[in-house]
């Protein structure tokens, strides 16, 4: 049975993480760490936790958790994961960071954006990124996993078939993104206010968000570039949709040469072919949110528009689960030789 710990039980992601893994047959949470929380039982704070759960939030200290855990999963602000990534390392032990602190191979990148100094940018370097789909045997072999964000993995699983074939120009890329609400936190914030939120659309940190420079990495890593060389630039809109969790994302690509439907169909097709939370919807659907609730599935379908002369592709997930939780999960089955569904056989939350 692995033995796990988890930071930041308390947020939306954590909480997810909890849900997921009191229905792994291979895990048991030990360790729920919150300084502030310390000494409260946990189904007292989150209404979502089983009745027979006995766990009581305890004080986090990273060591403690080192010494007490297989794998240590943090859920917190950034420049928060590093002592438990360093306490992990020490201890042979395994660290998957929800949060932003192990996602770039450039800690320059990370400061910039970010505006915090890494405290430890030599085991940044060290983290592998925890996509599984496009980086399985990186992940296999690392300690650190920087768990994606959840827009970049939307529009990396979207992408990667035309990437790696070369089948798109890369400085033309557009992505418009919506998200649920749960992504912004569970600390309340005038956007996430229901008033404010319900019946609304609402654009934000356009031509400036934090996943466009993941989203840029991202596509150096599909190419295999070094860290150092130029990242292409891209456009990227995130939106905020009046609906709790899920993520929508549609791209609008150039294609590098001459293209029918069913070429492309047959590229993402096969291209995924056998990985089982990547679904390539036929022509008869599209990507919505709503049956993907509680999952860690991605759906994605390609379309070519003849007219215009581009490559449009539509990519859903749940922010909490692909975006977050599941995969999260996902990287701790990889990590530990179990099959990568484990745990993650969950059908959707619909309607």
């Amino acid at each position: 049975m692995i033995k796990v710990g988890i930071v930041g039980a308390s947020g939306y992601t954590g909480g997810e993480l909890m849900r997921i893994l009191f229905g792994h047959p291979s895990a048991s949470i030990v360790y729920v760490g919150s300084r502030s929380l310390a000494g409260q039982r946990v189904r007292d704070v989150l209404p979502a936790v089983p009745p027979w759960c006995d766990l009581e939030f305890e004080e986090p200290d990273p060591d403690r958790m080192a010494e007490r855990c297989d794998v240590i999963f943090t859920a917190t602000p950034r420049g928060a994961a590093v002592p438990y990534a360093e306490a992990a390392v020490r201890a042979g032990k395994v660290l998957i960071d929800i949060g932003t602190d192990f996602r770039f191979r450039d800690v320059a990148v990370y400061e910039a954006w970010y505006g915090l100094r890494h405290a430890a940018p030599e085991l940044s370097r060290r983290a592998v990124y925890g996509l599984p789909e496009l980086f399985r045997e990186r992940i296999r072999e690392s300690r650190i996993v920087g768990n994606p964000g959840c827009y970049p993995t939307s529009v990396l699983l979207g992408l990667a078939p035309l990437v790696k074939n070369e089948r798109i120009h890369l400085d033309k890329i557009s992505i418009i993104s919506y998200s649920g609400i749960s992504g912004a936190g569970a600390t309340p914030k005038p956007t996430s206010h229901l008033p404010e939120a319900a019946e609304n659309l609402q654009p934000y940190g356009v031509a400036g968000h934090r996943h466009t420079p993941e989203i840029e990495q991202g596509l150096q890593l599909l190419r295999g570039e070094p860290p150092e060389s130029e990242p292409v630039p891209i456009s990227f809109t995130p939106h905020l949709a009046p609906m709790s969790r899920g993520i929508l994302s549609t791209m609008a690509l150039y294609p590098a040469g001459e293209e029918t439907q069913e070429q492309l169909q047959a590229l993402y097709e096969d291209f995924y072919r056998g990985e089982p939370f990547v679904r390539i919807l036929g022509a008869d659907r599209l990507p919505q949110t709503k049956p993907l609730r509680g999952t860690n599935f991605c759906d994605i379908a390609v379309r070519w528009d003849a007219r215009a002369r581009r490559i449009i592709v539509m990519s859903a997930i749940d922010n909490l689960g692909k975006g977050a939780a599941g995969q999260a999960v996902q990287n701790m089955n990889i990590l530990f030789n179990l099959p990568e569904t484990t745990g993650l056989e969950l059908a959707g939350l619909y309607p």
